[in-house]
Protein backbone atom coordinates (compact mmCIF):
# COMPACT_ATOMS: atom_id res chain seq x y z
CA UNK A 1 0.00 0.00 0.00
CA UNK A 2 1.11 3.56 -0.37
CA UNK A 3 0.32 6.92 1.02
CA UNK A 4 -0.07 8.87 -2.41
CA UNK A 5 -1.48 11.89 -3.84
CA UNK A 6 -4.32 11.71 -6.08
CA UNK A 7 -6.28 13.73 -8.08
CA UNK A 8 -10.02 14.36 -7.61
CA UNK A 9 -12.57 15.24 -10.49
CA UNK A 10 -11.66 18.98 -10.11
CA UNK A 11 -8.88 18.23 -9.86
CA UNK A 12 -6.83 19.50 -6.47
CA UNK A 13 -5.10 16.63 -5.20
CA UNK A 14 -6.18 14.95 -1.55
CA UNK A 15 -4.02 12.65 0.42
CA UNK A 16 -4.76 8.86 1.61
CA UNK A 17 -3.73 5.38 1.33
CA UNK A 18 -4.43 4.00 -1.83
CA UNK A 19 -3.53 1.28 -4.27
CA UNK A 20 -1.62 2.18 -7.13
CA UNK A 21 -2.66 -0.23 -10.02
CA UNK A 22 -0.74 -0.43 -13.49
CA UNK A 23 -3.02 -1.61 -15.67
CA UNK A 24 -0.94 -3.18 -18.88
CA UNK A 25 -2.69 -3.45 -22.26
CA UNK A 26 -1.44 -3.42 -25.74
CA UNK A 27 -4.16 -5.02 -27.93
CA UNK A 28 -7.86 -4.53 -28.87
CA UNK A 29 -9.27 -7.19 -26.57
CA UNK A 30 -7.30 -6.12 -23.81
CA UNK A 31 -8.64 -2.77 -23.82
CA UNK A 32 -12.38 -3.55 -24.21
CA UNK A 33 -11.87 -6.30 -20.95
CA UNK A 34 -9.85 -3.68 -18.95
CA UNK A 35 -11.70 -0.30 -20.05
CA UNK A 36 -14.57 -1.26 -17.24
CA UNK A 37 -11.91 -2.02 -14.44
CA UNK A 38 -10.24 1.58 -15.34
CA UNK A 39 -12.97 3.36 -15.31
CA UNK A 40 -14.43 1.68 -12.55
CA UNK A 41 -10.50 2.68 -10.55
CA UNK A 42 -11.82 6.49 -11.31
CA UNK A 43 -14.58 6.49 -9.80
CA UNK A 44 -13.65 4.80 -6.20
CA UNK A 45 -11.89 6.11 -3.87
CA UNK A 46 -8.82 3.90 -2.61
CA UNK A 47 -7.79 3.15 -6.02
CA UNK A 48 -5.15 4.83 -8.39
CA UNK A 49 -5.23 3.46 -11.81
CA UNK A 50 -2.00 3.78 -14.01
CA UNK A 51 -2.76 2.78 -17.60
CA UNK A 52 0.45 1.24 -19.84
CA UNK A 53 0.23 0.61 -23.47
CA UNK A 54 2.58 -1.53 -24.46
CA UNK A 55 1.67 -1.07 -28.50
CA UNK A 56 1.26 -4.42 -29.97
CA UNK A 57 -1.93 -3.32 -31.36
CA UNK A 58 -1.11 0.97 -31.76
CA UNK A 59 -3.43 1.34 -35.02
CA UNK A 60 -6.00 -1.02 -33.38
CA UNK A 61 -5.84 0.52 -30.19
CA UNK A 62 -6.14 4.53 -31.03
CA UNK A 63 -9.19 4.37 -32.36
CA UNK A 64 -10.86 3.14 -29.09
CA UNK A 65 -9.40 4.01 -26.49
CA UNK A 66 -10.88 7.53 -26.09
CA UNK A 67 -14.04 5.70 -26.78
CA UNK A 68 -13.88 3.67 -23.66
CA UNK A 69 -12.90 6.39 -21.45
CA UNK A 70 -9.69 5.19 -21.06
CA UNK A 71 -6.59 7.39 -20.32
CA UNK A 72 -3.06 6.62 -21.32
CA UNK A 73 0.08 7.67 -18.60
CA UNK A 74 2.62 5.55 -20.81
CA UNK A 75 2.94 4.20 -24.29
CA UNK A 76 5.86 2.28 -25.07
CA UNK A 77 6.25 1.35 -29.15
CA UNK A 78 7.35 -2.21 -29.39
CA UNK A 79 5.89 -3.16 -32.64
CA UNK A 80 8.22 -3.87 -35.98
CA UNK A 81 6.82 -5.83 -38.69
CA UNK A 82 6.59 -8.95 -39.01
CA UNK A 83 8.49 -9.59 -35.88
CA UNK A 84 9.25 -12.73 -34.32
CA UNK A 85 7.46 -13.92 -30.85
CA UNK A 86 11.15 -13.63 -28.87
CA UNK A 87 11.72 -10.16 -30.82
CA UNK A 88 8.17 -8.75 -29.23
CA UNK A 89 8.87 -10.40 -26.19
CA UNK A 90 11.80 -9.09 -25.60
CA UNK A 91 11.04 -5.60 -26.44
CA UNK A 92 8.11 -5.39 -24.16
CA UNK A 93 9.74 -7.00 -21.02
CA UNK A 94 12.31 -4.47 -21.01
CA UNK A 95 10.10 -1.55 -21.57
CA UNK A 96 7.54 -2.68 -19.11
CA UNK A 97 10.17 -3.38 -16.68
CA UNK A 98 11.29 -0.31 -16.65
CA UNK A 99 7.99 1.62 -15.99
CA UNK A 100 7.19 -0.69 -13.40
CA UNK A 101 10.72 0.24 -11.60
CA UNK A 102 10.28 3.84 -12.32
CA UNK A 103 6.44 4.20 -11.12
CA UNK A 104 6.99 1.55 -7.98
CA UNK A 105 2.62 0.59 -8.60
CA UNK A 106 1.29 -1.58 -5.83
CA UNK A 107 0.19 -4.15 -7.77
CA UNK A 108 0.25 -5.42 -11.59
CA UNK A 109 -2.99 -5.62 -13.36
CA UNK A 110 -3.02 -8.01 -16.28
CA UNK A 111 -5.66 -9.32 -18.86
CA UNK A 112 -6.10 -12.86 -20.72
CA UNK A 113 -3.51 -14.23 -22.93
CA UNK A 114 -1.46 -12.00 -25.01
CA UNK A 115 2.03 -11.15 -25.08
CA UNK A 116 1.10 -7.82 -23.68
CA UNK A 117 0.11 -9.82 -20.59
CA UNK A 118 2.29 -12.76 -20.24
CA UNK A 119 5.37 -9.99 -20.55
CA UNK A 120 3.62 -7.33 -17.57
CA UNK A 121 3.62 -10.54 -15.21
CA UNK A 122 7.08 -11.22 -16.09
CA UNK A 123 8.09 -7.56 -15.29
CA UNK A 124 5.87 -7.10 -12.50
CA UNK A 125 7.85 -10.53 -10.96
CA UNK A 126 10.96 -9.40 -11.79
CA UNK A 127 10.57 -6.47 -9.34
CA UNK A 128 8.59 -8.55 -6.83
CA UNK A 129 5.04 -6.61 -7.38
CA UNK A 130 2.18 -8.63 -7.31
CA UNK A 131 -0.05 -9.55 -10.03
CA UNK A 132 -3.94 -9.30 -10.13
CA UNK A 133 -4.97 -11.84 -13.66
CA UNK A 134 -8.31 -10.88 -15.23
CA UNK A 135 -9.83 -13.72 -17.28
CA UNK A 136 -7.64 -16.49 -15.69
CA UNK A 137 -7.80 -19.96 -15.55
CA UNK A 138 -8.78 -20.44 -19.06
CA UNK A 139 -7.54 -23.67 -20.84
CA UNK A 140 -7.84 -25.75 -23.60
CA UNK A 141 -4.97 -28.74 -22.51
CA UNK A 142 -2.93 -28.16 -26.35
CA UNK A 143 -0.08 -25.91 -25.42
CA UNK A 144 -0.15 -24.92 -29.18
CA UNK A 145 -3.57 -24.28 -29.49
CA UNK A 146 -4.02 -21.60 -29.91
CA UNK A 147 -0.61 -20.58 -30.19
CA UNK A 148 0.88 -18.73 -28.03
CA UNK A 149 -2.29 -17.70 -25.83
CA UNK A 150 -2.35 -21.30 -24.30
CA UNK A 151 1.87 -21.10 -23.08
CA UNK A 152 1.30 -17.33 -22.00
CA UNK A 153 -2.06 -17.70 -20.11
CA UNK A 154 -0.15 -21.16 -18.09
CA UNK A 155 2.91 -19.02 -17.35
CA UNK A 156 0.61 -15.84 -15.98
CA UNK A 157 -0.96 -18.57 -13.69
CA UNK A 158 2.54 -19.31 -12.55
CA UNK A 159 3.12 -15.91 -11.18
CA UNK A 160 -0.38 -14.05 -10.17
CA UNK A 161 -1.31 -13.33 -7.08
CA UNK A 162 -4.73 -12.84 -7.74
CA UNK A 163 -6.60 -14.87 -9.98
CA UNK A 164 -10.19 -13.36 -11.07
CA UNK A 165 -12.18 -16.46 -13.00
CA UNK A 166 -14.88 -15.67 -15.17
CA UNK A 167 -16.59 -18.49 -14.90
CA UNK A 168 -16.65 -21.47 -12.21
CA UNK A 169 -14.79 -24.12 -14.70
CA UNK A 170 -12.02 -21.75 -14.93
CA UNK A 171 -11.77 -21.51 -11.28
CA UNK A 172 -11.25 -25.10 -11.29
CA UNK A 173 -8.52 -25.37 -13.69
CA UNK A 174 -6.46 -23.15 -11.21
CA UNK A 175 -7.70 -25.39 -8.45
CA UNK A 176 -6.24 -28.56 -10.30
CA UNK A 177 -2.73 -26.64 -10.99
CA UNK A 178 -2.65 -26.04 -7.12
CA UNK A 179 -3.47 -22.34 -6.68
CA UNK A 180 -5.05 -21.86 -3.57
CA UNK A 181 -8.62 -21.35 -3.15
CA UNK A 182 -8.34 -18.05 -1.64
CA UNK A 183 -6.37 -16.92 -4.19
CA UNK A 184 -9.45 -17.45 -6.82
CA UNK A 185 -11.98 -15.28 -7.18
CA UNK A 186 -15.16 -16.07 -9.86
CA UNK A 187 -16.41 -12.67 -11.55
CA UNK A 188 -17.58 -13.15 -14.64
CA UNK A 189 -16.08 -11.48 -17.97
CA UNK A 190 -15.69 -8.07 -17.79
CA UNK A 191 -16.05 -8.07 -21.57
CA UNK A 192 -19.66 -8.10 -20.63
CA UNK A 193 -19.47 -5.28 -18.64
CA UNK A 194 -18.00 -3.03 -21.25
CA UNK A 195 -20.43 -4.11 -23.67
CA UNK A 196 -23.62 -3.13 -21.40
CA UNK A 197 -21.80 0.34 -20.72
CA UNK A 198 -21.41 0.70 -24.72
CA UNK A 199 -24.54 -0.24 -25.82
CA UNK A 200 -26.57 2.03 -23.15
CA UNK A 201 -24.31 5.04 -24.78
CA UNK A 202 -25.52 4.00 -28.42
CA UNK A 203 -23.79 5.82 -31.06
CA UNK A 204 -22.27 3.00 -33.30
CA UNK A 205 -23.88 2.06 -36.22
CA UNK A 206 -24.20 -1.65 -38.08
CA UNK A 207 -21.64 -2.16 -41.19
CA UNK A 208 -23.81 -4.41 -42.98
CA UNK A 209 -25.81 -2.55 -46.67
CA UNK A 210 -28.94 -5.34 -46.76
CA UNK A 211 -31.65 -7.33 -45.37
CA UNK A 212 -30.74 -10.19 -46.41
CA UNK A 213 -29.01 -13.09 -43.10
CA UNK A 214 -26.56 -11.56 -41.93
CA UNK A 215 -23.09 -13.14 -41.60
CA UNK A 216 -20.87 -11.63 -39.16
CA UNK A 217 -16.64 -12.82 -39.03
CA UNK A 218 -13.86 -12.30 -37.31
CA UNK A 219 -10.24 -14.65 -38.45
CA UNK A 220 -7.23 -13.79 -37.22
CA UNK A 221 -5.47 -17.16 -35.08
CA UNK A 222 -1.92 -17.82 -35.97
CA UNK A 223 -2.64 -21.27 -35.98
CA UNK A 224 -5.17 -20.62 -39.17
CA UNK A 225 -3.25 -18.59 -41.30
CA UNK A 226 -2.21 -19.89 -44.52
CA UNK A 227 -4.06 -23.11 -46.01
CA UNK A 228 -6.74 -23.60 -43.24
CA UNK A 229 -7.75 -19.49 -43.87
CA UNK A 230 -7.74 -19.65 -47.55
CA UNK A 231 -10.64 -22.58 -47.06
CA UNK A 232 -12.32 -20.69 -45.18
CA UNK A 233 -12.18 -17.83 -47.23
CA UNK A 234 -13.51 -20.00 -49.90
CA UNK A 235 -16.52 -21.27 -47.36
CA UNK A 236 -16.91 -17.60 -47.14
CA UNK A 237 -17.57 -16.97 -50.87
CA UNK A 238 -19.90 -19.84 -51.03
CA UNK A 239 -22.50 -18.96 -48.46
CA UNK A 240 -22.13 -15.52 -49.67
CA UNK A 241 -23.25 -16.86 -53.12
CA UNK A 242 -26.43 -18.02 -51.34
CA UNK A 243 -29.54 -15.76 -52.44
CA UNK A 244 -30.14 -14.69 -48.58
CA UNK A 245 -26.36 -14.05 -47.43
CA UNK A 246 -24.63 -11.04 -46.96
CA UNK A 247 -20.89 -11.72 -45.18
CA UNK A 248 -19.53 -8.88 -43.57
CA UNK A 249 -15.21 -9.29 -42.59
CA UNK A 250 -13.75 -6.86 -40.34
CA UNK A 251 -10.23 -7.47 -41.74
CA UNK A 252 -7.57 -7.74 -39.09
CA UNK A 253 -4.23 -5.67 -39.91
CA UNK A 254 -2.05 -8.99 -39.79
CA UNK A 255 -0.26 -9.00 -43.35
CA UNK A 256 -0.70 -12.93 -43.01
CA UNK A 257 -4.31 -12.51 -42.68
CA UNK A 258 -4.65 -10.56 -45.41
CA UNK A 259 -2.44 -12.47 -47.97
CA UNK A 260 -4.65 -15.65 -46.55
CA UNK A 261 -8.04 -14.13 -46.85
CA UNK A 262 -8.28 -11.13 -49.48
CA UNK A 263 -7.55 -12.61 -52.92
CA UNK A 264 -10.82 -15.11 -52.16
CA UNK A 265 -12.98 -12.30 -51.32
CA UNK A 266 -12.40 -9.44 -53.24
CA UNK A 267 -15.11 -8.60 -55.65
CA UNK A 268 -17.93 -9.89 -54.50
CA UNK A 269 -21.32 -8.16 -54.29
CA UNK A 270 -22.67 -10.07 -50.92
CA UNK A 271 -19.32 -9.91 -49.35
CA UNK A 272 -17.92 -6.40 -47.38
CA UNK A 273 -14.45 -6.23 -46.06
CA UNK A 274 -14.03 -3.11 -43.97
CA UNK A 275 -10.76 -2.02 -42.04
CA UNK A 276 -11.27 -2.97 -38.31
CA UNK A 277 -14.46 -1.27 -36.86
CA UNK A 278 -14.62 0.76 -33.98
CA UNK A 279 -15.89 -1.09 -30.73
CA UNK A 280 -18.78 1.42 -31.17
CA UNK A 281 -19.34 0.09 -34.19
CA UNK A 282 -18.32 -3.08 -33.57
CA UNK A 283 -21.26 -4.02 -30.93
CA UNK A 284 -23.96 -2.31 -33.29
CA UNK A 285 -22.81 -4.42 -36.18
CA UNK A 286 -22.86 -7.63 -33.64
CA UNK A 287 -26.41 -6.60 -32.57
CA UNK A 288 -27.56 -6.58 -36.30
CA UNK A 289 -26.47 -10.11 -37.26
CA UNK A 290 -27.92 -13.17 -37.53
CA UNK A 291 -24.89 -15.25 -37.02
CA UNK A 292 -21.43 -15.15 -36.10
CA UNK A 293 -18.82 -17.32 -37.50
CA UNK A 294 -15.13 -16.14 -35.21
CA UNK A 295 -11.82 -17.80 -34.26
CA UNK A 296 -11.81 -14.68 -31.43
CA UNK A 297 -12.26 -15.76 -27.88
CA UNK A 298 -13.81 -12.29 -26.75
CA UNK A 299 -16.48 -12.46 -29.79
CA UNK A 300 -17.61 -16.09 -28.43
CA UNK A 301 -18.03 -14.66 -24.58
CA UNK A 302 -19.85 -10.70 -26.70
CA UNK A 303 -22.36 -12.81 -29.08
CA UNK A 304 -24.58 -14.77 -27.00
CA UNK A 305 -25.44 -11.69 -24.92
CA UNK A 306 -27.26 -10.36 -27.53
CA UNK A 307 -28.93 -13.66 -28.56
CA UNK A 308 -26.37 -14.62 -31.62
CA UNK A 309 -25.37 -18.34 -32.39
CA UNK A 310 -21.79 -18.46 -32.17
CA UNK A 311 -20.01 -21.12 -34.48
CA UNK A 312 -16.23 -21.33 -33.64
CA UNK A 313 -13.90 -21.72 -36.20
CA UNK A 314 -10.88 -23.16 -33.91
CA UNK A 315 -9.91 -26.79 -33.37
CA UNK A 316 -10.05 -26.36 -29.48
CA UNK A 317 -11.85 -23.48 -27.59
CA UNK A 318 -10.86 -22.79 -23.73
CA UNK A 319 -14.44 -21.56 -23.14
CA UNK A 320 -15.95 -25.33 -23.71
CA UNK A 321 -18.82 -23.62 -21.32
CA UNK A 322 -20.61 -21.35 -24.47
CA UNK A 323 -20.60 -24.94 -25.69
CA UNK A 324 -22.32 -26.32 -23.39
CA UNK A 325 -24.79 -23.74 -22.86
CA UNK A 326 -25.68 -24.25 -26.82
CA UNK A 327 -24.89 -20.74 -27.56
CA UNK A 328 -21.35 -21.88 -29.50
CA UNK A 329 -19.87 -24.59 -31.42
CA UNK A 330 -17.19 -25.83 -32.29
CA UNK A 331 -17.03 -26.56 -35.88
CA UNK A 332 -13.02 -26.27 -36.58
CA UNK A 333 -11.36 -25.19 -39.47
CA UNK A 334 -12.40 -27.73 -42.19
CA UNK A 335 -14.03 -25.68 -45.20
CA UNK A 336 -16.78 -28.22 -46.06
CA UNK A 337 -17.77 -28.32 -42.39
CA UNK A 338 -17.89 -24.74 -41.84
CA UNK A 339 -20.04 -24.56 -44.90
CA UNK A 340 -22.07 -27.47 -43.37
CA UNK A 341 -22.76 -25.64 -40.11
CA UNK A 342 -23.44 -22.52 -41.22
CA UNK A 343 -26.03 -23.86 -43.98
CA UNK A 344 -27.44 -26.10 -41.20
CA UNK A 345 -28.59 -22.67 -38.57
CA UNK A 346 -29.36 -20.45 -41.96
CA UNK A 347 -31.75 -23.50 -43.18
CA UNK A 348 -33.41 -24.80 -39.73
CA UNK A 349 -35.26 -22.41 -37.88
CA UNK A 350 -35.39 -24.93 -34.90
CA UNK A 351 -31.80 -25.35 -34.50
CA UNK A 352 -31.35 -21.62 -34.93
CA UNK A 353 -33.84 -20.77 -32.10
CA UNK A 354 -32.51 -23.22 -30.04
CA UNK A 355 -28.80 -21.39 -30.05
CA UNK A 356 -30.29 -17.81 -29.85
CA UNK A 357 -32.49 -18.61 -26.84
CA UNK A 358 -29.91 -20.25 -24.68
CA UNK A 359 -28.30 -18.49 -21.19
CA UNK A 360 -25.30 -16.45 -21.69
CA UNK A 361 -22.95 -18.35 -19.13
CA UNK A 362 -20.46 -15.54 -18.85
CA UNK A 363 -21.70 -13.51 -16.44
CA UNK A 364 -23.67 -10.17 -15.20
CA UNK A 365 -21.95 -7.20 -16.29
CA UNK A 366 -20.82 -6.47 -12.83
CA UNK A 367 -17.21 -8.75 -12.95
CA UNK A 368 -15.23 -5.32 -12.80
CA UNK A 369 -17.25 -4.66 -9.42
CA UNK A 370 -16.41 -7.78 -8.07
CA UNK A 371 -12.39 -7.23 -8.69
CA UNK A 372 -12.33 -4.16 -6.92
CA UNK A 373 -14.38 -5.47 -3.77
CA UNK A 374 -12.13 -8.43 -3.63
CA UNK A 375 -8.71 -5.70 -3.73
CA UNK A 376 -10.57 -3.46 -1.65
CA UNK A 377 -10.96 -6.37 0.77
CA UNK A 378 -6.97 -7.45 0.73
CA UNK A 379 -6.18 -3.94 1.38
CA UNK A 380 -8.58 -3.50 4.50
CA UNK A 381 -7.01 -7.07 6.15
CA UNK A 382 -4.73 -7.13 8.68
CA UNK A 383 -1.08 -7.11 7.78
CA UNK A 384 -2.07 -6.26 3.89
CA UNK A 385 1.05 -4.45 3.37
CA UNK A 386 2.95 -7.87 4.36
CA UNK A 387 0.37 -9.74 1.71
CA UNK A 388 1.15 -7.52 -1.17
CA UNK A 389 4.64 -7.51 -0.63
CA UNK A 390 5.42 -11.16 -0.03
CA UNK A 391 2.70 -12.32 -2.95
CA UNK A 392 4.93 -14.13 -4.54
CA UNK A 393 6.72 -15.81 -2.00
Amino acid sequence: MSTAMRQDPAGEPESGEVIRAMIVLGTRPEAIKLAPVVRAMTRTDGFVPLVINSGQHREMLEQMLHLLGVGVQVDLAVMRDRQRLSELTGRLVTGLNDVVRARRPDLVIVQGDTTTALCGALAAAYEKVPVAHVEAGLRTGDAYNPFPEEINRRLIGRIARWHFAPTQRAAHHLYAEGVPAEHVIVTGNTVIDNLHWILAGGGGTSAFRSARRRLLVTLHRRESQGTDMRGMARTLRRLADRSDCEVLLPLHKSPAVRESLLPELVGHPHIIVTEPLGYADFAATLAACDVVLTDSGGVQEEAPTLGKPVLVLRATTERPEAVEAGVARLVGTDADEVFAAATQLLDHPLEYQRMAGAANPFGDGRASERILAELDRDRRRPGADALLATALD
